[in-house]
C-alpha cells in the first residue's frame, strides 16, 4: 500500500513551484523537525497529480521555533492532531514563535528569535490579484520577491522600505487604516480570479492607483521614522503571462478536500493550479492550498468528467 503523507501545501523554488508532503509515518515525537519523511513532488508542466484524501478533518502541521534572520526550526506535532486554528492544534499554536509576528508592534511582546529575526530590513507591498482585489503586506528582505510568488500577486509595487520588521508593521496598519486596503485576500478568491481575469491594463490601473494612496500616506509625514519611500516594481514568474492570456478556463469541479483526484498539471501561479482531467477538453483552476493540512495518499485516480464539459459541447 502507498504510504499516507500530510501536505503542508505549495512551496516555490528557484526550481519552481512544489507540492510539500511528509509521511506521517515519519511524523513522531516531539523531536525538532528535519527532511526525514518530505517529499517534494516538482508541478512542473505534465506532472500527474493523483491522490486520495484519506480523512475528512485536518491535521496540525507543528510550529516553528525562530532562532534569528535566517535561522528556524521546524517542530513536529506531538500528538498528530486534528488542526483547530488554521492548520495548528491549540497545543502547537500555543508554542509557535511566529504567532507573535503581527502584534509584536503593539504589545513588544516576542521570543528573543523572533525580534533577531524583526531586525533586519523589511518590505511593504501593495499586491493587486487577477479580479482586481488587492492588499496591502510585508516581506523580510531576503524574502521580498518570494513572498509575492508564493501569494500569485499579479501586479505588486514595494512602497516603503523599513528598518525593521517592527516599522514595517506599523505602516502596514496605517495604510489598511487610511487607505482601506486588507492584509489579506482568500485563496479561493486568487483561485477564482483565474478564471475571469481583469485586462493587464486594468490590473495595472489598480495597483498604481493604491500604490500611489499609499505612497501619499507614508510621505506626508505621520510621524513614524525608520523608513523610506520607495517606487519598485515586482517582477513575477515569466509563465504567468501564459496563464493569464488563456481564456475559458473553468473552477476545479470537486472539492479537492475530500475524495479521489487525477489532473495533469499544465501551470502554477502561486497556490493555483491550471490542470487537465482525464476525457475533457477544458482546462481548470485548481486551489491547492485546500490540501494544507490534509491526509494523503498516491493512486491510480482520475477526476470524473464534470457535466459542464458536456454542457459546453
Amino acid at each position: 500500500m502507498e504510504p499516507t503523507y500530510l501536505c503542508s501545501g505549495v512551496t516555490w523554488h528557484e526550481a519552481g513551484p512544489a507540492l510539500s508532503m511528509w509521511a506521517v509515518s515519519a511524523l513522531r515525537g516531539d523531536s525538532d523537525g528535519d527532511d526525514e519523511g518530505l517529499r517534494e513532488l516538482q508541478l512542473t508542466p505534465g506532472t500527474r497529480l493523483a491522490f486520495e484524501v484519506t480523512a475528512e478533518e485536518k491535521y496540525c502541521l507543528g510550529f516553528h521555533r525562530v532562532h534569528g534572520r535566517d535561522d528556524r526550526t521546524w517542530v513536529r506535532c506531538a500528538d498528530q492532531a486534528p488542526a483547530e486554528r488554521g492548520h495548528q492544534c491549540g497545543r502547537c499554536f500555543a508554542q509557535d514563535d511566529v504567532r507573535f509576528m503581527h502584534d509584536i508592534h503593539r504589545s513588544g511582546i516576542a521570543p528573543a528569535g523572533l525580534k533577531r529575526y524583526l531586525d533586519q530590513p523589511h518590505w511593504l507591498y501593495v499586491a493587486t490579484f487577477a479580479d482586481g482585489s488587492t492588499k496591502v503586506g510585508t516581506a523580510s528582505h531576503p524574502r521580498k520577491r518570494a513572498r509575492l510568488v508564493e501569494q500569485g500577486a499579479i501586479v505588486a509595487q514595494f512602497v516603503a522600505y523599513a528598518r525593521d520588521g517592527r516599522v514595517v508593521r506599523v505602516l502596514e496598519d496605517e495604510v489598511t487604516r487610511t487607505v482601506g486596503l486588507p492584509q489579506a485576500v482568500r485563496s479561493a478568491t486568487k483561485a477564482a480570479s483565474l478564471c475571469a481575469p481583469l485586462p493587464p491594463v486594468e490590473l495595472q490601473h489598480l495597483n498604481d492607483g493604491f500604490a500611489l494612496a499609499a505612497r501619499g500616506l507614508l510621505g506626508g509625514g505621520m510621524g513614524i521614522e525608520g523608513f523610506e519611500v520607495v517606487h519598485e516594481e515586482f517582477e513575477p514568474p515569466p509563465s504567468w503571462s501564459a496563464v493569464l492570456g488563456l481564456r475559458g478556463l473553468q473552477p476545479y469541479p470537486v472539492p479537492l478536500g475530500r475524495g479521489r483526484h487525477g489532473v495533469t498539471v499544465r501551470e502554477v501561479l502561486g497556490s493555483s493550479a491550471l490542470v487537465s482531467i482525464d476525457g475533457a477538453d477544458l482546462v481548470f483552476v485548481a486551489d491547492l492550498s485546500q490540501l494544507k493540512g490534509r491526509r494523503l495518499r498516491a493512486g491510480d485516480f482520475s477526476t470524473p468528467v464534470p457535466a459542464v464539459q458536456e454542457a459546453l459541447f
